[in-house]
């Protein structure tokens, strides 16, 4: 399990039971004429992906790292539309969740959060601080529902439910877990066919042996794609959003070596005081892959 650690005290592990999508949930869907998509976008800014972006609920800190993130052009290559039924597996701390929860509670969508279950006191006082945020301020986070993912967990979502399924940043904790086949399948029976699987990891060049622990956080785009495959999923196309050339994927505490963790030590040890980040920072965050994947018809 030390793989699922490195990053605990980053990730809000959420858990709860699935609930079923009630009929208002497309309410303002895709098929919203041009009149009530205006009406709505005035009334709530947070009726447009580029509304919930800027939204003043985001902290200074999250906004800064749009730039290595690139929420705007990354959702709009999964397709992610008003009103859609999403599931976010393993949202961590909620960076995405908090343009996805308010973009669905003000488009009358469903952003299902299935996370992991807490197995240490840091983890359950993230979890409690992220349940607080979220009973704090229905009027943003109202679309959440909570379930959870893990080695026996149950269903992401109501099976063929989801119009979009997103993995961000979180094949390798799943590989190094030995449950990532688990993650594929589970994404395949939540969607409904033609849905979309959205997925953006730390990438890892072709060539060589796929460390099949994924222990330096890289994953290589042809292994994902094949998990994908054995799945059932197609690929449709691939993007260079979320690229970072400066990255050599080489550092010494692998891909944490690099903002925003910036690990100076390994994996639970005392961070080290004399450890130089400047050439780290200097790359910025990681060279990502940024994939998509459709269930058939």
């Amino acid at each position: 399990m030390n793989g699922l650690a490195l990053d605990v005290s980053r990730r809000a592990l959420l858990i709860g039971g699935v609930a079923a999508c009630a009929a208002a949930c497309h309410r303002g869907g895709p098929d919203a004429g041009p009149a009530a998509s205006s009406s709505a976008s005035s009334a709530n800014p947070a009726a447009t992906l580029d509304g919930a972006i800027a939204g003043a609920w985001r902290a200074p800190q999250d906004k800064a790292r749009d730039r290595w993130r690139h929420p705007a052009q990354t959702l709009a290559f999964w397709g992610v539309k008003p009103g859609s039924t999403m599931v976010e597996v393993w949202p961590g701390a909620g960076w995405y969740t908090d343009i996805l929860a308010p973009f669905l509670t003000a488009t009358g969508g469903v952003l299902y959060a299935a996370e992991f279950k807490p197995d240490t006191p840091a983890a359950a006082a993230v979890v409690d601080t992220f349940h607080h945020r979220l009973q704090a301020d229905p009027k943003h986070y109202g679309a959440v529902r909570l379930t959870a993912f893990g080695p026996a967990s149950g269903p992401l979502a109501p099976p063929a439910s989801a119009d979009t399924v997103l993995f961000l940043r979180n094949v390798h904790d799943w590989m190094h877990g030995g449950f990532a086949d688990k993650a594929f399948h589970d994404a395949f029976q939540a969607l409904k066919p033609g849905g979309v699987l959205g997925i953006e990891e730390h990438r890892l060049p072709a060539g060589g042996t796929q460390d099949v622990l994924a222990t330096s956080g890289y994953v290589q785009e042809a292994y994902i794609k094949q998990m994908a495959k054995d799945a059932g999923f197609a690929f449709d196309k691939a993007s260079e959003i979320n690229a970072n050339p400066r990255d050599d994927h080489n550092h010494p505490f692998g891909v944490w070596t690099l903002p925003p963790t910036r690990r100076s030590a390994p994996a639970g040890k005392p961070p080290n005081p004399a450890f130089n980040h400047a050439p780290y920072d200097a790359i910025g965050e990681s060279d990502r892959m940024t994939l998509r994947f459709v269930k058939p018809r």
